[in-house]
């Protein structure tokens, strides 16, 4: 076989995006992601890349999300010295994610060489990398605009396709050129949705013969925009009437400026009052400055309903960014009503967790999940709405309601996944390989896919190879 592809990550499991497409002996490594999960198993994978840096010819990172970019300072700190391909966009958000995370993992390390020392313990865990191998990769990323083809390797065409996910997310169209043989092998990343704020739809794309797909919400529909907003402001009315908070853990890239963009739509139309909205994320914080510099990403909408009635769609009067961890403190102590939106995500770092310390037993408290929560995280377990969680090593019980809202999701669901394949030409389509998936929804996702007319669909497990001949 002259064309492989294997995973090394985020197969038949959601986090950790590692994939590798072998070209008459030559590999180029499709993202480089964090897994994310029980601390214990997401550092032992974490601190394998599964490949020697020696056979990677080049490294394309499809948008900036930790669970795709989270490892790539671990490529120079391990010895690899070519390019890194991403949008600028990316290249700027990725750079803030992989300095945000050496910075946790700094911080991480000396609490822990604390504790040992309390107990006169051993201590050995060291971070994955530091600052230091986090600016070497940044200056080895290489920024390539949508519809842009570059070679990347020798017969090697790399053109990226906006994939609607996040700012800067692409889909990548790799193209193998040799001996008048061509092979077209595109990689969806994470694909988005259409329709959403902000950022444009997914693109349609040229033919390919093989598509590596992913699979987040295979077995599962989202609600309407119409219905979340509907949902989003039931909850706000309630917070109000009962002067209690509402959490949101959210991503620090889109999810967040997505809410704060929905919030003050709400309030323009009257819908909801003005409630002190926090942004209790330094990354947020930062990552919202990259929005603004970054229109290039934006769809048309935005334009013209928004950004020329308000200028800056991200920030309003009720809205605050805190910089400090003393600011962030005073929150708990805030009356409410109050919005607080905090990284992480799935609330397995970072200043959320401290806030569900102090508000998860206070039954006018309100957490709200508004996108992927992996299994074993503690937003999954919220998620399933458990009675008691365990935070920081204690146990709390769980007295604050728990509301979800799958509409904010920035992956397309099965149905969209599907209405986006038929716009294509899939007329040279060989196969459609699924990744990023847990193992019931990419099951769901194959059967739904072969009803409509795709039977080569696979899902790709670990340890097996793919030929793409």
């Amino acid at each position: 076989m002259d064309i492989i592809f294997y995973s090394l990550g985020a197969a038949e499991e959601v986090t950790g995006s590692k994939h590798v497409i072998e070209a008459y002996g030559k590999s180029y490594l499709i993202d480089c992601g964090a897994f994310q999960g029980s601390r214990a198993e997401a550092d032992r994978k974490n601190r394998n890349l599964g490949i020697s840096m020696d056979r990677i010819q080049g490294v394309v990172v499809t948008h900036g999300h930790y669970d795709h970019c989270g490892l790539l300072p671990m490529l120079p700190k391990k010895g690899y010295r070519g390019n890194i391909y991403a949008t600028p966009a990316t290249r700027d958000i990725s750079s803030l994610i992989m300095m945000d995370s050496a910075h946790i993992q700094a911080r991480d390390a000396a609490y822990l060489r604390k504790q040992a020392g309390k107990k006169h313990e051993k201590f050995t865990w060291e971070p994955l990398y530091d600052e230091k191998d986090v600016i070497q990769a940044a200056g080895q990323i290489v920024g390539l605009s949508y519809n842009r083809p570059l070679f990347i390797g020798e017969g090697v065409e790399l053109e990226f396709y906006d994939a609607g996910h996040i700012l800067g997310s692409a889909m990548a169209l790799i193209t193998v050129k040799k001996a008048g043989k061509e092979t077209k092998i595109l990689c969806s990343g994470d694909l988005g949705r259409k329709d959403k704020p902000i950022i444009r739809d997914p693109a349609r794309v040229p033919p390919a013969d093989y598509i590596i797909l992913e699979s987040t919400y295979g077995d599962r529909r989202h609600d309407t925009t119409g219905d979340a907003l509907e949902k989003l402001a039931e909850i706000a009315q309630r917070t109000v009437r009962t002067k209690g908070k509402i959490l949101i853990p959210a991503f620090a890239i889109e999810r967040t400026q997505e809410l704060v963009y929905y919030f003050h739509l709400l309030v323009d139309e009257g819908i909801i009052p003005e409630i002190p909205i926090y942004v209790d994320s330094p990354m947020a914080t930062n990552a919202t400055t990259i929005f603004q510099v970054h229109p290039e990403c934006y769809d048309e909408d935005i334009h013209e309903a928004f950004i020329k009635h308000h200028k800056n769609p991200f920030g309003f009067n009720s809205l605050h960014f805190t910089t400090s961890v003393a600011e962030s403190k005073a929150l708990n102590d805030h009356p409410g009503p109050l919005i607080i939106i905090s990284a992480d995500g799935m609330c397995e770092a970072g200043r959320i967790q401290h806030h569900l310390i102090h508000n998860i037993g206070d039954p006018n408290t309100t957490i709200l999940t508004v996108g992927y929560m992996a299994r074993n995280t503690l937003g999954r377990r919220i998620r399933n709405k458990e009675r008691e969680v365990k935070i920081h090593d204690q146990w709390f019980k769980r007295r604050a309601q728990v509301e979800e809202i799958n509409a904010f999701s920035a992956h397309a669901d099965y149905v969209e996944a599907g209405e986006w394949l038929k716009s294509l030409d899939t007329s040279r389509l060989k196969q459609i390989l699924l990744v990023h998936g847990e193992p019931k929804g990419q099951s769901a996702f194959k059967k739904y896919l072969v009803e409509k007319g795709y039977p080569h669909t696979e899902i790709v497990q670990y340890g097996k190879t793919y030929g793409l001949d």
